[in-house]
């Protein structure tokens, strides 16, 4: 059979294995690898490595086949596996294969010669205060219990990443649980394999049907939604005998473990908080709600701590501490220099980069206008008799109580100000419901009596857009949750009659006709208004973030701009889609225009929580949102660490003649105006603060009954400079000092400075990969500075190191470096910590360990008289105590590697590790010098 790396490859592993006879485990053992890598290749999933091509190629030859009959080559035999059972102390080793021993042990404890070793073996040049974070706060703790409450944008993913890297090289974790939100996940993941190389495996709902997924192999690093964890399914897995602790638990978005106590002192806790209970070690005697273990190490993650209401910002600091956090009152005298142990915040201003400038760019609004199209079928008629339905059922509701008519207006409030076909779909959404109505009164299905009662269920809390932020909504089989919401809104009628259901629905068909019309004449000012921004001279060759409320006017705007032209360059977000489409849309967004990315991304407000933009610079808001909390989100995509460009400019569309633009414009108008009274951005991050308990959609709705300009004065005196500043100085209050970043930066300048002469990457894993390969029969192919290839020097020799090279793509398991890449994607960065060089080190110790072990002659020309020097690995473990919750488990305190000397007498002393890398090897002296 002849083989060669064709597109039927997989045809080839088949065939083969089928003439050896072998299953795909069987297979997979042959050859050094795992039996899901055989079962990708076979399906075509992915493409075997160079090196296991090589071996598939050998494993062929092997079966006689004539065309590659080559002389018979015969695999050295593996050394004994390392024991425990040392071999005898003759020193009779070859210093250089003692030497290689050392040197991957030391490299796989870089922690002990730079402290930050972190920073060295990821794809990241930490900030100041990320630097601050985990080294001087974080790491700090021997049990980490830490509320981590930056403002949004600062990087909490990276510090995570940061801490974890450093706990895993310190040897206190192995396993660690990530609870984010849903619409997160896929974040997560992507963030700490890409920056950190730490794979983590996604957990979902299917996964604890077909098995445990955190007990075994594969569970040590698991990301899983909040939601999905908190399910009695799921949870109860995490209770099984099998699990072992996870000793890190991350809850992200830490402000949702939501936690309430009522005027009449009744606590509510929803489910996400009893789950951090569980995992909190919380006794609350619901067993429903108990797990046999808890969390050693807890972090909190949230940019908003205190949402403005104290007891569950209290809530939040009990599952810190719950023995000594065990009231609202003991928290209210817990002492603020106590505080600082468990908790940091730094805002956006206090953010710096390393000299010294600020790390976050200006945000520059600029509310655009545009005028309603005129005439028998114009935009401005569509919008005067949707207005004049709406007041109408507005009033009628008013005097009947009705709220639920009420929320099905504020359905088409919304969708009238963001686009035409927007508003004709929810108009023939509302028809559908109507005729269903009628048709079961008139059946008989239905009566008046029923209807009213079933209007009584729609609930203020349904309107999806006034009650949550974007990051709180949810997603069902593709459809948000605020789709949802709306489908259950437009059932809401103010009829008393079948009369009156038969007359509003005339007016509805007359409405939707209208719409339809304005619709086909394909005028749409504020599209046109749109088109202005994106070929403006300024803007051309920029990319552009284009959000709106509606998948409906997101549709609308894909079908628009492809016939602009723009076809196969526009990306979108909408939540009905998977995590990993989300970031294939992401990706294709990053990517240059020049290499095929995308110029536009359109998106729903699924899109303003959980993704990072900061590539692109400009913002359109093409219909406001009238939550503020989702404005703050929007912004906070681009306007984040990271972002290159100043100033950052965000884009707003308002028609000014219209009631809801009267009433936005002035809004938007006033938070410019308090920017630049302030001179500081800190207004559009308190948005969300300020109209605490005030609804701007109630102002909307009065806009509409009362006037819009009364409305909007009104609305301009809940918003002013004082009240930015006093929600400035309440945080201070309640948070504390952050702690002047800018006043360490002397400090960490200095131990930034001294950290290069600690550093291990690259000259030191250079050194060990050009000395270690020809010892365990592998030869360097390439240039060891630039990219390079492992290679068998002789048959086998590079097997076990398949599996890991066929994680990666295959173009990269053929381009191995020591030296960080600038594209992540070009090679395989070999560093402590990464699988290919975890895996190499480990075959250099299975190949040379109990040779090394026997130990060797080294010549000190400082020394005066002979030694010893022992090389041991040292840990720390409290023993568990069944007696006591917090100690049921095992803990590694410390682990070690220390150098010992000995000299004769018995006398010891600690000695560096490195020290073995000064001294020359003893070979070819004569037997009595040593």
């Amino acid at each position: 059979m002849a083989f060669g790396m064709t597109d039927d490859y997989p045809e080839q592993i088949k065939s083969l294995r089928a003439k050896l006879g072998l299953t795909q485990v069987a297979l997979a053992e042959r050859l050094g690898v795992s039996f899901p890598t055989v079962n990708r290749w076979e399906n075509g999933k992915s493409r075997p490595s160079q090196l296991s091509w090589q071996a598939i190629l050998d494993l062929s030859k092997e079966e006689g086949d004539d065309e590659h009959v080559e002389p018979a080559t015969v695999a050295e035999p593996e050394p004994p596996p390392y024991t425990a059972e040392p071999p005898l102390l003759d020193f009779t080793a070859k210093p250089d294969v003692v030497r290689v021993l050392v040197e991957g042990e030391r490299l796989s404890f870089g922690h002990l010669a730079n402290p930050t070793f972190a920073t060295e073996i990821s794809s990241i040049d930490p900030l100041p205060h990320q630097r601050i974070a985990v080294y001087d706060r974080m790491l700090q703790h021997a049990r980490l219990r830490f509320l981590l409450a930056d403002d949004a944008g600062a990087g909490k993913t990276i510090m995570t990443g940061l801490y974890v890297r450093e706990m895993l090289s310190r040897r206190l974790l192995s396993r660690v649980l990530i609870v984010p939100p849903a619409g997160l996940v896929g974040n997560w993941q992507r963030e700490l394999q890409v920056l950190f190389n730490l794979p983590f495996r996604i957990v979902t709902g299917q996964d604890a049907k077909n098995g445990n997924p955190f007990a075994g192999p594969g569970s040590d690093r698991v990301i899983i939604s909040v939601d999905t964890l908190a399910g009695e399914r799921v949870l109860a897995r995490l209770a099984e005998d099998a699990v072992e602790p996870y000793e890190l638990v991350v809850f992200d978005e830490a402000h949702k473990l939501a936690s309430d106590r009522s005027n009449d002192f009744r606590i509510r806790r929803t489910s996400r908080y009893k789950l951090a209970e569980a995992l909190a070690g919380v006794y609350t005697g619901d067993k429903g709600w108990s797990l046999p273990w808890h969390a050693h190490h807890l972090l909190l993650l949230t940019a908003t701590p205190h949402m403005g209401k104290d007891y569950p910002y209290y809530a939040l600091w009990r599952l810190l501490e719950p023995d000594v956090l065990t009231t609202f009152e003991a928290f209210e005298h817990f002492p603020p220099e106590r505080r600082q142990h468990y908790f940091i915040r730094r805002t956006k201003e206090e953010m710096v980069r390393l000299d010294g400038q600020p790390l976050y760019p200006i945000r520059q609004c600029d509310t655009l206008g545009f005028q309603l199209s005129a005439g028998e079928v114009g935009e401005q008629r569509l919008y005067d008799e949707t207005t004049e339905y709406l007041r109408h059922v507005y009033n009628k509701a008013k005097v009947l109580n009705q709220s639920a008519a009420r929320l099905a207006m504020g359905v088409f409030q919304r969708r009238l100000a963001s686009s035409t076909y927007a508003l004709l779909c929810s108009f023939k959404r509302r028809l559908g419901k109507l005729d269903q109505i009628i048709e079961d009164i008139q059946a008989g299905r239905l009566t008046i009596e029923q209807l009213l009662t079933l209007q009584r269920r729609i609930k203020e809390d349904d309107d999806v857009f006034e009650s949550k932020a974007a990051d709180e909504e949810s997603t069902n089989e593709g459809v948000e949750e605020n789709e949802a919401a709306e489908d259950t809104l437009l059932h809401g009628v103010i009829a008393e009659s079948l009369a009156e259901l038969l007359a509003e629905r005339e007016q509805v068909v007359a409405l939707r006709n209208l719409a339809q019309h304005v619709y086909d004449a394909g005028v749409e000012s504020k599209f046109d208004r749109l088109r202005e921004v994106i070929t403006d001279s300024r803007y051309v060759q920029e990319k552009m973030l284009i959000f709106t409320e509606h998948r409906d006017t997101m549709d609308f705007l894909v079908r628009r701009l492809g016939g602009m032209g723009y076809a196969g360059h526009i990306a979108q977000i909408h939540g009905g889609m998977h995590f990993t489409e989300r970031q294939e849309q992401i990706e294709r967004f990053r990517l240059p225009a020049a290499e095929g990315g995308a110029r536009l991304m359109v998106c729903t407000d699924a899109a303003a929580e959980g993704v990072n933009l900061q590539f692109c610079w400009i913002m359109v808001n093409y219909d406001i949102p009238w939550n503020p909390a989702r404005l703050e989100q929007r912004m906070g995509r681009i306007h984040r660490y990271g972002q290159k460009h100043d100033p950052v400019c965000i884009v707003n569309l308002v028609a000014p003649a219209t009631r809801e633009g009267q009433v936005l414009k002035r809004l938007l108008d006033k938070l410019e105006k308090i920017r630049k009274q302030l001179k500081s951005d800190k207004v559009f991050d308190s948005i969300g603060r300020v109209f605490v308990g005030v609804s701007i959609k109630d102002y909307m709705e009065r806009a509409l009954r009362d006037g819009a300009e009364a409305v909007a004065e009104e609305l301009d005196g809940q918003l002013t400079k004082e009240q930015v500043k006093a929600i400035e100085e309440r945080e201070r209050r309640l948070y504390g000092d952050g702690g002047d970043v800018k006043r360490e930066l002397p400090r960490l300048r200095e131990g930034i400075e001294h950290e290069t002469f600690f550093r291990l990457l690259p000259g030191y894993v250079r050194r060990f990969v050009e000395s270690a390969a020809p010892q365990v029969g592998i030869d360097v192919d390439g240039d060891l500075g630039a990219t390079f290839q492992l290679v068998p020097a002789r048959k086998g020799a590079a097997d076990p190191l398949f599996e890991a090279m066929d994680a990666y793509p295959p173009t990269m398991s053929r381009h191995l470096s020591v030296q960080r890449p600038d594209d992540r994607q070009s090679c395989i960065w070999m560093h402590p910590g990464e699988p290919v060089f975890e895996r190499f080190r480990e075959l250099v110790r299975q190949r040379l360990g109990r040779d090394a072990l026997r130990g060797a002659v080294f010549v000190d020309p400082t020394a005066d008289k002979p030694y010893l020097f022992h090389l041991a690995r040292l840990t720390v473990v409290r023993k568990a105590d069944p007696e006591i919750a917090d100690l049921a488990h095992e803990e590694t305190v410390v682990c070690r590697l220390v150098g010992v000397r000995q000299t004769e007498g018995a006398d010891i002393a600690v000695c560096p590790v490195e020290h073995l890398l000064l001294l020359r090897g003893g070979e070819g002296l004569p037997p009595q010098a040593q």
